[in-house]
């Protein structure tokens, strides 16, 4: 293994438990002990979130207008943000 890839690989994993200790408020042995379940999650959760960029893109490349489906998607998008804003305190039950 190249040793630049294994520096960038090991700085990565340690930043990744290092932010998931600050997020979480967990005490530093307590993120080294769980540190490769926390690697392979995030590792897991970003392989989810590319394969499923990834069969967006292809399904989008086979569509006759893929621009105005990227226009539809982002307008609702925006228009979800934009009244999330109106609503105001739920009620309590």
């Amino acid at each position: 293994m190249r040793p630049r890839l294994l520096v960038g690989s090991a700085l990565a994993c340690a930043g990744v438990t290092v932010l998931v200790a600050y997020l979480f408020e967990l005490s530093w042995d307590r993120a080294a002990v769980l540190a490769p379940v926390i690697v392979a999650a995030v590792g897991a959760a970003v392989m989810l979130i590319a394969l499923w960029v990834r069969i967006a893109l292809q399904s989008l490349r086979n569509q006759r207008h893929p621009r105005l489906i990227v226009a539809v998607t982002l307008a609702v998008l925006g228009a979800m943000v934009v009244l999330s804003f109106f609503v105001g305190p739920l009620p309590h039950e």
